[in-house]
């Protein structure tokens, strides 16, 4: 049940997010809205905290795939 659900999500995701880049309104993409949240244009701080939250889910996520563990 769990793979289909995955399926189904990651599809859902992808028609929004099609959607959104179709419509050329700002604002309403996945990265525009990560910008926004973290403030990547404007804040140094924010830029940061973003590559920080990034680059160790991206470390754990590699580890985790690969090791089968956590």
């Amino acid at each position: 049940m769990w793979p289909a659900i995955w399926i189904i999500w990651s599809c859902v995701f992808a028609v929004f997010e099609t959607i959104a880049l179709l419509d050329k309104r700002d604002g309403d993409t996945l990265s525009e809205n990560v910008r926004r949240l973290f403030r990547t244009r404007t804040s140094k701080a924010g830029r940061a905290l973003f590559t920080v939250g990034w680059c160790g889910f991206s470390g754990w996520f590699a580890v985790h795939i690969l090791t089968e563990t956590m």
